[in-house]
């Protein structure tokens, strides 16, 4: 039985995260990659776009300088994670671009803090349009394989100690790094026995005017399940199950791009000032998620007995 898992997973997985040499034609990216739920690098899938040559910061300043976007603000750099018995979500706040652009760069002091540009929900398209014309609005070759356009084009941009916690989405996510570099942690579906949930109290972070971060208690909110577990020094001596996890370990550099099947649990890193931009389409909604649900259901069961 264990050589008939060890195997199982050694078909099913690469022990690196492979690379692709350019943008793939739809039906075989589908075929290799989509439907057998598995990541791959892409090189040259959006060399054409002027992004990579424009968005310098005097560029970015000179076009949306005087935007105002969403940005989440930590004292940690860990906006949407665990601390303690809390699921600790970030101050949000509204700021100018040239203000995130200034922090970044040290040109001002930033009074504490680590400060992030990741409001999800599509925030190239509704904060900053005006960059769009130097992307894209989708990635042609897979929405064909998909035969949907994307919910949602994020905007991602931060300093270095700006970390994503382990989760999942469901999404088939194409992550592309525009300058910098993203580092991840990527762990596949089929490891959720091993990955361990807990029930947190929902709370935000709220600079007070001394500068120290307070944990508010949003009390009147439902427990959210997330992962207590920091893969890059994980407690094995309280998650033991996370043994027998096969994390991979991929850095995105610059004008490479990250197909990030849906339900592949994943960590992020970054350089200092990395922006990126990925793409989100809604994954299908088929055997392969009822599968998964049915693993869930199974953890669940095996953890309360």
């Amino acid at each position: 039985m264990r050589w008939a898992v060890i195997t199982t997973l050694y078909l099913y997985l690469n022990q690196s995260v492979p690379y692709l040499d350019g943008p793939p034609e739809p039906l075989q990216f589908h075929r290799d990659w989509i439907a057998p739920n598995k990541p791959c690098i892409i090189r040259n899938a959006f060399s054409h776009w002027p992004a990579l040559a424009k968005w310098s910061p005097d560029y970015l300043r000179e076009k949306v300088g005087s935007k105002v976007i969403s940005v989440a603000v930590t004292p940690n750099g860990y906006a949407d994670a665990v601390n303690g018995d809390r699921f600790v979500m970030p101050e949000e706040r509204q700021m100018s671009f040239s203000s995130v652009l200034d922090i970044i760069e040290g040109k001002v002091d930033k009074g504490g803090g680590v400060f992030y540009v990741q409001k999800q929900c599509s925030n190239l398209l509704q904060e900053l349009p005006e960059l769009t014309a130097d992307v894209q609005p989708h990635i042609a070759w897979m929405s064909t394989a998909l035969g949907k356009l994307p919910d949602a084009v994020n905007f991602w941009l931060g300093e270095a100690n700006a970390i994503t916690s382990m989760h999942k989405d469901h999404y088939e996510n194409l992550y592309c790094v525009v300058s910098g570099e993203k580092h991840f942690v990527l762990m596949p579906p089929t490891d959720r026995p091993f990955i361990p949930y807990g029930l947190f109290q929902p709370a935000v972070y709220h600079q007070r005017d001394d500068g120290e971060f307070e944990v508010i208690d949003q009390s009147d909110s439902e427990m959210v399940p997330w992962i207590p577990l920091d893969p890059l020094n994980p407690d094995l001596e309280r998650f033991p199950q996370y043994r027998r996890a096969r994390p991979l370990h991929c850095s995105v550099k610059a004008g490479e791009m990250l197909y990030l099947p849906s339900l592949w649990f994943h960590h992020v890193q970054q350089s200092h000032g990395c922006i990126a931009v990925n793409f989100w389409y809604d994954m299908d909604y088929d055997i392969k998620y009822n599968y998964f649900q049915l693993l869930e259901a199974l953890c669940e069961v095996t953890r309360s007995t």
